[in-house]
């Protein structure tokens, strides 16, 4: 699952640094420093790394070295913190190597968490929920929220805007009540100067931080996000784990989410990363396996609107006066009690 749109996009995010960039104790040159100098911060924002394409990157590590510099910031009494470039770091540790080249800079904790999640998030191979979730902290940090607080409130603007577009729409072009031409103003005073109505209105504060961020990474628009990946978050969590592992497509994972079932759930997305179904056989199936149960309820109604029949003429019937017919009604009602007992 890779996006080209990152491709011509290494750490060049548009989005303003809240720090002074000439914090670099070694600018512009980069230093070599001893790994077990240098530890991973306690919360880093990426969770996932695809095992294949950290041990490709080890095996390209052991042959060339690390060939770009790790960004790091002194913690004090010769130790250092990664800020950007955890994957280099772990292969280099794997690939055994002593030392690595870092440039070194000055940095809060929230700037290096910062600057870490717009390193990640300029990365092609990052997976959907990973995207989302940086997303949201980055909105968190530039807004000075909690994450929680990030939906909420994105949810909240996009109310606004719509609210705001069909009031526009409705002021500058909607017919009288007669048909013609549109009135100047929703009052209806022709004579009125609606020269107010043209003017751009303030933009709401909290808005244009987060149409900043979203300009800035050049990932996606605000509104896109709202709509196409907040909802992601809320899809069950053995469907999230399996798009964080990068083994499914959210297009698949959308699709087989459908199923209410825990259990059956599970046991189809494991068959379906399991023999890389695509996304018209995962529906195909899905359609199956509904048709099938429907099907099922529908047998099992036809029963009881049969049963109902049955015994509604076998109450009206003359049998009751045959002893034969009598006794064939003993021997199914005793059938029919042992039935009820066994459930």
């Amino acid at each position: 699952m890779r996006r080209t749109t990152k491709a011509s996009q290494p750490l060049k995010s548009k989005i303003e640094v809240p720090w002074d960039t000439t914090g670099v104790i070694n600018a512009d040159s980069q230093v070599t420093i001893s790994l077990d100098q240098i530890s991973l911060p306690p919360n880093q924002p990426r969770r996932y790394f695809d095992p294949e394409a950290l041990k490709q990157l080890t095996e390209s590590i052991k042959q060339h070295g690390i060939l770009q510099p790790l960004l790091v910031r002194p913690l004090g009494s010769g130790k250092y913190e990664v800020v950007a470039g955890e994957r280099r770091y772990r292969s280099g540790i794997e690939a055994k190597l002593e030392a690595a080249p870092v440039v070194v800079r000055e940095l809060s904790d929230d700037q290096a968490f910062q600057l870490a999640l717009i390193e990640n998030l300029l990365r092609e191979d990052l997976n959907p929920v990973e995207e989302t979730e940086g997303i949201l902290q980055l909105l968190a940090l530039k807004l000075s929220r909690s994450v929680e607080e990030i939906p909420p409130l994105l949810y909240r603007l996009q109310r606004l805007q719509n609210k705001a577009s069909t009031v526009t729409h409705n002021v500058m072009g909607a017919p009288d009540s007669e048909g013609d031409e549109p009135t100047h103003n929703v009052m209806g005073e022709t004579e009125t100067d609606n020269s107010d109505l043209n003017q751009e209105q303030p933009l709401n504060p909290d808005l244009k931080i987060v149409k900043e961020v979203f300009d800035g990474l050049g990932l996606m628009t605000w509104e896109s996000f709202v709509k196409n990946r907040l909802p992601l978050l809320n899809l069950p969590e053995d469907i999230l784990d399996a798009l964080r592992e990068g083994s499914l497509e959210y297009t698949k994972a959308k699709a087989i989410a459908q199923i209410q079932k825990l259990d059956e759930r599970i046991a189809f997305l494991e068959q379906a990363i399991a023999q890389n179904w695509s996304l018209s056989e995962i529906r195909q199936r899905i359609s199956e396996k509904k048709a099938a149960a429907s099907t099922t309820n529908t047998e099992s109604n036809n029963y009881k609107e049969r049963f109902t029949t049955a015994t509604t003429k076998l109450r009206k019937s003359r049998i009751w006066s045959d002893p034969k017919k009598r006794k064939q009604i003993e021997k199914l009602l005793v059938q029919l009690e042992t039935l009820t007992n066994v459930e």
